[in-house]
C-alpha cells in the first residue's frame, strides 16, 4: 500500500513550506491583560525588548517595545495571508492605509513592487487576557507579477464561507475556507495579482476543525501539488492510520483521499496546497524575488525611494482602543465588517 505521508516534523514558530508557499509563521502568544495603553500589564524578566522571539516564553513582544508587534518594515516580491483566529492586529501602511482585523478575519496583501506595513498585537481587553493565534503566509507571486502594484483586501470573518461535514458517526468536522473550494462552495476572491486568483494553480487555504473522534478525508488534486498540513490544537490524529501528534506538520501525497481520524479531542488544523511556482528564487529578508541581481534592486530602490515613505507620525502606530474591526483604504474610503 502506498504510503500516503511523505514526511513530518516538529513545528515551532515556523512551520516546512513547499512552493508556491515561501514562509508560514504561527503566532501563539498567551497575551496577559492590557492597560489603558493597550500595553502588556507586566513585562517577563530578562526579556529582549525589540527582539523578543523566545518561544519558551508564553508570550512575545516580537520587535514591539510597547505594544507587541512588527513596526514598520518593507517587502517585495509576493503576498501575505494573515490569519487570525483570536486576538487583534492593528494594520497599517505606506499607502496610507489603515485597520484592525481578528477574531476570524483574514488580511491578503499583495506587497508587488514594494510597500511598508505595520503589524501590532494592541491589547484591548483590561478585565481579560488577550490571546492571540494568528497565522501569516507568505504566498510567492510568479515572475510575471512580482512588481504589480500593491493591493490589500481585507476577508472578514463573517464572509468567509464555513462548511460542516458530518461523518457515518455524525461527528462533525468544519472547513473554513480562506482559498480555494470545497465541492461547490467557494472561498471569497484572492487578490487580483495572486498565485491564487488562477483556479488551475490549485491554491487551497482551509483551516479544518474536527470534534473528537470524527473522520475526515482531504479529497484529491493533482499529482504536482504541494500539500501540507500542521497539526496546532488538540492531542492526536491519525493519517491513513499513521498518527500525529499536536504540534506536528506532515507533507502528504497531493493525488489521493487522505482520511484524517481525529483521537478523544476537539482537533484544529491549517492545509496548504497548491501547484509550485517553477521559477528560481532569490529571496533575502523582506524581499523575494527571482536573482541575486533583483534583490540588490530591491535594497537599493527601497533605499532611494522607501517605498513611497511613511506617512505615520510613528513607526509603530496603534487605532485607538474603541476603533473596533475596520478597514481605511487609500482612497479614503472606509470598509466595516458586514453586520449578520
Amino acid at each position: 500500500m502506498k504510503n500516503k505521508i511523505i514526511s513530518k516534523e516538529p513545528i515551532g514558530l515556523r512551520l516546512p513550506v513547499k512552493s508556491p508557499y515561501i514562509i508560514t509563521a504561527h503566532h501563539y502568544d498567551l497575551y496577559p491583560k492590557g492597560n489603558n495603553k493597550m500595553e502588556p500589564t507586566y513585562y517577563i524578566d530578562g526579556r529582549d525588548i525589540g527582539q523578543d522571539f523566545d518561544e519558551s516564553e508564553p508570550w512575545r513582544m516580537y520587535h514591539g517595545k510597547k505594544i507587541p508587534g512588527f513596526p514598520v518594515h518593507p517587502h517585495r516580491g509576493f503576498e501575505t495571508i494573515t490569519i487570525v483566529e483570536e486576538g487583534f492586529v492593528d494594520h497599517t501602511d505606506s499607502d496610507g492605509s489603515t485597520g484592525r482585523y481578528g477574531n476570524g478575519d483574514v488580511q491578503w496583501m499583495t506587497a508587488g513592487s514594494g510597500m511598508q506595513h505595520c503589524e501590532m498585537f494592541p491589547l484591548i481587553n483590561e478585565n481579560s487576557e488577550n490571546h492571540l493565534n494568528l497565522f501569516q503566509i507568505w504566498l510567492n507571486l510568479p515572475k510575471k507579477s512580482k512588481m504589480v502594484t500593491p493591493y490589500y483586501k481585507m476577508l472578514w470573518a463573517e464572509d468567509i464561507p464555513i462548511v460542516e461535514e458530518i461523518d457515518e458517526n455524525n461527528k462533525k468536522t468544519k472547513i473554513k475556507l480562506i482559498a480555494g473550494n470545497y465541492k461547490d462552495i467557494k472561498a471569497p476572491n484572492p487578490a487580483p495579482d495572486s498565485w491564487a486568483a488562477d483556479e488551475e494553480n490549485n491554491v487551497t487555504i482551509w483551516l479544518i476543525e474536527l470534534e473528537p473522534n470524527a473522520k475526515f478525508s482531504l479529497r484529491p488534486t493533482t499529482s504536482t501539488a504541494s500539500r501540507m498540513i500542521y497539526y496546532y490544537s488538540g492531542d492526536t490524529i491519525s493519517i491513513e492510520g499513521t498518527e500525529l501528534s499536536k504540534n506536528y506538520a506532515a507533507e502528504l501525497v497531493s493525488d489521493e483521499e487522505i482520511l484524517i481520524t481525529n483521537g478523544s479531542e476537539k482537533s484544529n488544523i491549517l492545509l496548504l496546497e497548491g501547484e509550485p511556482i517553477n521559477e528560481p528564487i532569490a529571496a533575502y529578508g523582506p524581499f523575494v524575488m527571482n536573482t541575486e541581481q533583483e534583490i540588490y534592486v530591491a535594497f537599493n530602490d527601497y533605499e532611494k525611494t522607501q517605498f513611497g515613505g511613511w506617512p505615520w507620525s510613528a513607526g509603530d502606530p496603534v487605532n485607538p482602543k474603541d476603533s473596533g474591526r475596520f478597514s481605511k483604504l487609500k482612497d479614503g474610503s472606509t470598509e466595516y465588517p458586514p453586520k449578520n
